[in-house]
């Protein structure tokens, strides 16, 4: 038999409910593999240890006294440290909140305590979800089980490094322009962005109102249908969040795909990606078509300028959103002063890291008087634009298919210029933009290192997206190889 901490979701859920292992058996093996390999990986912030053999006899108590349970009761699960959890850190990667204890649960925690879940850390993330590496925590980076020398990608880098190396059977994220599906592809586990407003954003510390999507990280489709059945709805907290019914992700799977039709843009194939990576992507492609897809090219013209336009609508909305950030009410403040603006700014000098701060500069220039209308009216006549070229294209296609990255896993410290950096979500962040769903997928490898197939789907098609990438898992085995760490 696998290691505990090798099983599925699906199949551990299915061992518990039979009795033949305990979550407190399950929880051990987990928190044996956190002590194992976090000192190579640095996946956590923190490990809620006493925590989580807590909620592991819990849950054996429901199983035991044949209470209800759910697909989720007993299995231990990471949480990415933006998602507020209450009397427990949530740091955002960044010293202004290091010490920071929520007084209240974020509405997914809620919904997952509810479900029974067993938490065993906060993850380790970019300063505020501002990355593409998780080299921009405060506190130190987490390097890619696969190569140890390598990025995680980012900015969910220590959920995603957590589910590939065992330390957590699923994990959550935050999603604003690819922060779920890079780290998911560079990683090789699934990593699901959903449809702005099917998951509530309350308790979600805000980087871009707009754009933020939490979603799940898995090892397999049906594991990460569980884990977004379990947070989406409703939630009268947060007022983007949508009322339309959720559907059960996980009987939608198991189907055929044949006649399904699979657009690939063209756009998505840009200069200077990497060889391995157009190769594994392209071979997907055909195995697509072999299932039966009808798969043809798409073209979605203003793809070109979502990186231009991104870069001035997110650092525009964080500027606001950071605001709150002034050392008054909570989070670090600069004391060594009578003076209160010196405070305030100091405050923010030694709270924020440099790419936070980069961002706070370029979205308050975006929105200051006299170049308001040149960039952040013109940002977003371009997400209207990028939109409609999704929703044309959703008129003819049911999924559209590409690389989620233009290169494998790069070293740690090997790209230093932050615009080269941002060209790391080229191919995810126009479905924020136009907030639709995504999902990467394990789609091959390149001299070794994970290569990710992304599924794009129309807004509410989750079930949609989750049904390929099941069909995909059925005749492929990407997602069952293991890092050796």
């Amino acid at each position: 038999m696998a290691e505990l901490y090798e099983l599925t979701i699906t199949e551990a859920g299915e061992l518990l409910r039979q009795g033949k292992i305990s979550s407190v058996e399950l929880t051990r093996a987990h928190l044996e593999r956190i002590r194992e390999v976090e000192d190579k990986v640095k996946a956590f912030t923190l490990v809620t240890d006493e925590l989580a053999l807590e909620q592991a006899e819990e849950a054996d108590l429901r199983f035991k006294h044949g209470d209800t349970v759910s697909p989720l009761t007993g299995i231990p699960i990471a949480i990415k440290d933006v998602i507020c959890t209450k009397g427990i850190t949530t740091t955002c990667g960044s010293n202004m909140l290091k010490d920071f204890k929520p007084p209240y649960d974020a509405t997914v925690m809620e919904r997952l305590n509810a479900a029974g879940i067993v938490m065993v850390g906060k993850t380790n993330m970019d300063e505020f979800a501002m990355g593409s590496s998780t080299e921009h925590s405060a506190f130190f980076p987490t390097h890619n089980p696969w190569d140890l020398e390598r990025a995680p990608g980012g900015s969910s880098g220590g959920s995603a490094a957590a589910v590939a190396a065992g330390m957590a059977m699923g994990a959550y994220g935050s999603d604003t322009g690819g922060s779920i599906r890079q780290p998911g592809s560079l990683c090789n586990v699934v990593g699901l962005k959903p449809t702005y407003g099917r998951v509530s954003r309350f308790g979600l510390v805000a980087f871009a109102s707009s754009l933020d999507q939490i979603g799940p990280f898995a090892r397999s489709a049906h594991d990460a249908a569980l884990l977004l059945q379990a947070i989406a709805g409703e939630d009268p907290r947060d007022a983007t969040c949508s009322p339309q019914t959720v559907p059960d992700y996980s009987t939608g799977l198991k189907g055929s795909i044949k006649g399904l039709r699979i657009g690939v843009p063209e756009e998505y194939w840009v200069d200077g990606m990497q060889q391995g990576v157009v190769k594994a992507v392209r071979e997907d492609i055909e195995i697509l078509r072999e299932m039966g897809a009808e798969v043809s090219e798409v073209s979605l013209p203003h793809t070109k300028y979502g990186i231009a336009a991104y870069y001035i609508i997110a650092p525009a909305e964080a500027s606001a959103n950071l605001a709150r950030y002034d050392g008054v009410k909570y989070g670090y403040s600069y004391r060594d002063t009578d003076d209160m603006w010196e405070a305030l700014e100091k405050t923010r000098e030694f709270g924020f890291g440099q790419e936070v701060k980069r961002r706070i500069m370029l979205g308050t220039y975006a929105l200051s008087s006299g170049y308001y209308d040149a960039y952040y009216k013109q940002a977003e006549k371009v997400r209207a634009l990028i939109t409609q070229d999704f929703d044309r294209a959703f008129e003819r296609f049911d999924v559209l298919v590409s690389p989620t990255t233009p290169s494998v896993a790069f070293k740690l410290g090997e790209i230093s210029d932050p615009y080269q950096m941002y060209l790391q979500d080229v191919f995810t962040l126009p479905a924020n933009l136009a907030g639709i769903c995504g999902v990467s997928i394990p789609g091959g490898f390149s001299d070794g290192l994970p290569v990710g197939l992304q599924l794009l789907g129309n807004v509410f098609a989750e079930d949609v997206i989750l049904k390929v990438a099941d069909a995909f898992e059925r005749v492929t085995d990407y997602h069952t190889r293991w890092p050796k760490i």
